[in-house]
């Protein structure tokens, strides 16, 4: 699925706890152009029924019986999965390991369950159309954390250095800004930042935007707190 406008999200919403469950489902039911398809109690259900239903996105919490988040996110659209699905993870505990580990599993959004409706809608559609979210508070902590454990391994410069407009593109990312919203302020289309995205990260080495975003730090080109 590609596109800026997707219509009809297909989305598998995953969560132990059924007031939470029901919640979530009322919420996104209520955004035009998205349905809830599915409904799973724990990790291991939520795997079997992503692979049945194959929801454009699958909405998962991190604490689950049987089978958790992280490893439901890796099952679903790790590297080693031929055909991915599109995860976002949702979660009630602020840490960034888990935030880490849930992007490292090929989750394409992290957000915490106090994010909002608005928030959570945009990270569905995100997830949908090929692109990521990360709520901006949790990519401005996870900065501080990587920035207080010490050097991380990025290299100071890549090899191939980055274009002006990269540049511009990289200052956006580590903003927690998505996709769309850099086309909006840059004034380009969607399509040319996905590919400015693919470029950074293929001369940077990252593996997601929080790498890219820890990147622009170490480097100087912004820091925490800074919007």
């Amino acid at each position: 699925m590609t596109g800026e406008n997707v219509e009809n999200i297909r989305v598998l919403v995953a969560d132990d706890q059924e007031i939470v469950r029901t919640g979530l489902t009322m919420i996104l039911s209520s955004e035009p152009g998205i349905e809830v398809v599915g409904q799973a109690a724990d990790g291991r259900a939520a795997v079997e029924l992503a692979r049945r239903l194959r929801p454009d996105v699958s909405l998962l919490d991190i604490r689950m019986p049987h089978v958790d988040g992280i490893e439901a996110t890796r099952l679903l659209s790790g590297p080693d999965v031929a055909d991915p699905l599109a995860v976002v993870v949702i979660t009630t505990f602020d840490l960034d390991e888990y935030v880490y580990a849930a992007l490292r599993a090929g989750a394409r959004g992290f957000l915490l369950k106090d994010a909002g409706p608005a928030l959570l809608a945009q990270a569905v559609r995100a997830a949908a159309t090929g692109d990521a979210l990360i709520a901006p508070s949790v990519t401005t902590r996870l900065l501080r954390a990587f920035a207080d454990a010490g050097p991380t391994g990025v290299p100071a410069q890549p090899l191939d250095p980055l274009t002006v407009r990269e540049e511009e593109v990289l200052l956006a990312v580590a903003r927690g800004r998505t996709n769309t919203e850099i086309a909006r302020e840059l004034f380009v289309t969607l399509s040319t930042v996905k590919s400015h995205v693919a470029n950074l990260m293929t001369k940077l080495g990252a593996r997601n935007r929080v790498e890219v975003a820890l990147w622009a730090y170490d480097t100087g080109r912004v820091r925490p707190g800074r919007s």
